[in-house]
Order: C-alpha cells, then sequence, then structure tokens
C-alpha cells in the first residue's frame, strides 16, 4: 500500500484594529483598519493567493486526480476577499470545482472559542460550514481548530459536531516515541480520527526553505522526496499557512518552483501518492489513542496555548471578551454580535505575546503594534467601548421587556 502524503494549507487574514484611543470610547464605535486590511490583502493577493491558485490548478490539469491538496479558508479571510479582492474567491473556486480539493471546517473568526465557550464555539462552526458551502458549493467533512488547537476534550466537542476527522500537532510531549505519520483517535470519543502534522518536515518547507545557513538549503524536490520515503508511517502531513508562498518565502527564493517540481518527483516515483484529511483516514485505520489532557497547537516552540494567553495581557482581554457572552445572549443585535466575532480573532492576543526570545522573530511579523503594552491597551480601548454598548443594549432591552402599568380608563362625567 502506497504511503500518503497530505498536503493542507491555512488562509487567515486578520481584522486589523486602527488606533483607537482612549478619547475614541464612547464615541467612535468603528474598530478596524480597513486601509491596512485592504493594502496587505492586495499585496497577499498578488504575491500568493493569485499565483499559488493558478500553480495548484495547472498541477491538478497535469495530474488529475492523482493530485489533491487541502484548505482551510476562515470566515474573517473570505469577508475581504469579497469585500476587496473577488478574484481571489474566485480563483478558489476553480480549484473547488476541480474535485481535487478538499475544504476543511473551523471557526469562522479564527478565534480561541474552544478554550472559553462550547455554545459560541458551535456558533462559529456552524457560520463557518456554511459560508464555505455558499462561496465554494462544497460541504466541509474534516475539521482544524484555530491554529491546530486540540485536546481531548475539545476532539470530544468536534465529534459531537458530526466530524469524524480532525486536524493537530504532532507535538514532541505528546507523541513521545510514537511517529506523527499515522492516524490516531480520541481516547474519549474513538470515532474521532486524527491527523498530526510532521512538524519537522512541514517547517522544512514553511520556515526554512529559504534559510542559506541552513545545513540542507537549497532544499530541491528530490531531496525532499527523499525525507518523505525515509518518514516511517502511513500518511505524512504537510501542513503550513497558505502565505508561505510568495509572502514568507518569496519568489525569489524559488519557492514557486519547488511547489512545481514536487508533484512531478512524488508522483514519478511510484510509491506515495497525494490525499486530503477524508482519504487518508478512509484508507488508512487508527492505530491507537492519543492522549491530549491539555490544549495544544502548532504555534511556537511548546507547542501549547501560551502564545495567545501566556501573560497576565492576554489573560485579561481573554477573559473580559468572553465576560460578555451572557449578557449578548439576550441580545439579537447583528452588529454587536459581528463586533464580537472580529473582536474574539485570536490576532488580537497573539500580538500581546511577551515571547521575544526564540519565537521573536515569529510574533513580530505582521505585527502592527511596537510592544506588547500598546497591543494591550488598544485592544482593551476598543473593548472598553464595545462593553459600553452591550450594557446600553441590555438596559434598553430590560426597559422594553418590564410590563407598563395599565391604568383603567377614566370614567366621562355625566
Amino acid at each position: 500500500m502506497k504511503k500518503s502524503v497530505c498536503l493542507y494549507f491555512q488562509v487567515h487574514q486578520p481584522t486589523r484594529l486602527r488606533l483607537y484611543r482612549f478619547f475614541d470610547i464612547g464615541k467612535d464605535s468603528h474598530y478596524y483598519d480597513d486601509y491596512t486590511d485592504r493594502t496587505i490583502l492586495h499585496r497577499i493577493a498578488q504575491r500568493c493567493y493569485l499565483p499559488m491558485n493558478q500553480l495548484l490548478l495547472d498541477l491538478i490539469k497535469k495530474h488529475g486526480s492523482d493530485f489533491k491538496v487541502t484548505f482551510s479558508i476562515t470566515g474573517s479571510a473570505l469577508e475581504q476577499f469579497d469585500r476587496y479582492e473577488p478574484d481571489v474567491v474566485r480563483s478558489f473556486r476553480e480549484l473547488a470545482q476541480t474535485g481535487q480539493v478538499e475544504f476543511l471546517a473551523e471557526t469562522y473568526y479564527h478565534s480561541l472559542a474552544s478554550l472559553a465557550n462550547e455554545g459560541e464555539f458551535k456558533h462559529q462552526v456552524e457560520k463557518h460550514v456554511k459560508a464555505i458551502e455558499d462561496h465554494f458549493g462544497v460541504t466541509p467533512k474534516a475539521f482544524r481548530n484555530t491554529e491546530l488547537i486540540y485536546s481531548d476534550s475539545i476532539g470530544k466537542q468536534v465529534y459531537g459536531l458530526g466530524f469524524k476527522t480532525m486536524l493537530t500537532e504532532g507535538a514532541r510531549h505528546i507523541l513521545g516515541w510514537k511517529s506523527p505519520d499515522f492516524v490516531y483517535c480520541n481516547p474519549l470519543q474513538p470515532g474521532l480520527k486524527l491527523l498530526l502534522r510532521n512538524y519537522q518536515l512541514s517547517d522544512d518547507i514553511a520556515f526554512r526553505f529559504s534559510d542559506r545557513g541552513w545545513k540542507d538549503w537549497p532544499l530541491t524536490a528530490d531531496k525532499f522526496l527523499s525525507w518523505l520515503k525515509s518518514a516511517e508511517g502511513d500518511v505524512v502531513n504537510l501542513f503550513m499557512d497558505y502565505e508561505t508562498f510568495g509572502e514568507h518565502q518569496k519568489a525569489s527564493s524559488g519557492i514557486f518552483d519547488f511547489m512545481r517540481a514536487l508533484p512531478d518527483a512524488v508522483l514519478g516515483d511510484g510509491e506515495l501518492e497525494f490525499t486530503t484529511p477524508t482519504l487518508a483516514v478512509r484508507k488508512h485505520k487508527a492505530v491507537g489513542e492519543i492522549e491530549v489532557p491539555d490544549p495544544i497547537s502548532w504555534a511556537d516552540e511548546e507547542r501549547d496555548v501560551t502564545a495567545w494567553l501566556g501573560n497576565e495581557l492576554q489573560q485579561d482581554a481573554f477573559n473580559k471578551l468572553y465576560e460578555q457572552s451572557e449578557k449578548l445572549a439576550l441580545l439579537n443585535n447583528a452588529v454587536l454580535w459581528e463586533d464580537f466575532g472580529h473582536l474574539q480573532e485570536s490576532d488580537h492576543l497573539y500580538y500581546m505575546s511577551t515571547k521575544f526570545f526564540s519565537d521573536g522573530e515569529v510574533h513580530s511579523y505582521f505585527n502592527p503594534y511596537n510592544t506588547p503594552y500598546e497591543a494591550f491597551i488598544n485592544y482593551m480601548n476598543a473593548l472598553s467601548d464595545f462593553i459600553i454598548r452591550i450594557d446600553d443594549a441590555v438596559a434598553t432591552f430590560g426597559q422594553a421587556s418590564v410590563p407598563q402599568e395599565v391604568k383603567p380608563p377614566k370614567k366621562k362625567k355625566k
């Protein structure tokens, strides 16, 4: 039986906050930097999304059903594509129409809802599934959580939402001596099959490809093929940000040429095949359970959630935001719910990280703030205004729902 290679790409663009000052609180409730969103998206569309989508489409036309890829695209990214770069949506739709591309479900707002509120988590997953159906005409069958965040209990929730396949990180501290290159299952719900990222091979492309100081530079398709073949297991999962191509690794590095040559090398060898998550778990049986009592992710050396919740600033912002859930549940206010979603985007908390050492360069990329404290203050100013709006709406709702005393009509004097 051939070994499988699963290529999966994450597509996300955050809804960035504008400079929101203390004096804006209670006066201006537009929190977002539309100009920066549009500018960055246009640049990445030209460097990455459009050329890479065309390259993948050409590869599918060349290799037919032998070549397959997988995407998850956040709702926040889809909103920006619709607003600023509709050609990107059309190019993804072309890929969907080939039948060789799987689209995954995830949280609509790229949020940490799975760590905070089960009801909000379910809402966002369902909202995202509908968005994928509306944009691409396919219904997601497999799931990836924000930043590959996973634990046994989160996996059980995901299975309860109807998914039987989930992606996560092949973190060393949860694998021990085990290999990430097998299918595993959730110990609380064995019906949920797990695909674990091979972070070594994934990061060879995503982070080390253009590093001339790397001992294996330059990376060629044939060299990478030899590494794939030497991996002991049933399925090698290569999971990475889509912006790897053309943005993190510039076109001048040869990254597009590498990707164009890789399918020829893999398929020409005859020992491997490309697959998608749903097809992978259909073909390969789970070899056992993998226990993950505490949440893991694909971020940083620790592979945990400290990239977003590792300091008091982040925890304060996170707790204050999700404290609003009960009050929001009383309201049928679409504008407030939309702002609640965008304020949940994990990027806002990521900008507050104080991990400046081994992972500092990763945290500084795309970060509009000079310091974590600046990120915190700006976010909390916007959140303070948001809370005022919620409290005002709840007060108005409460007044409207209190029955007014009805006085009997006065009798007319004869």
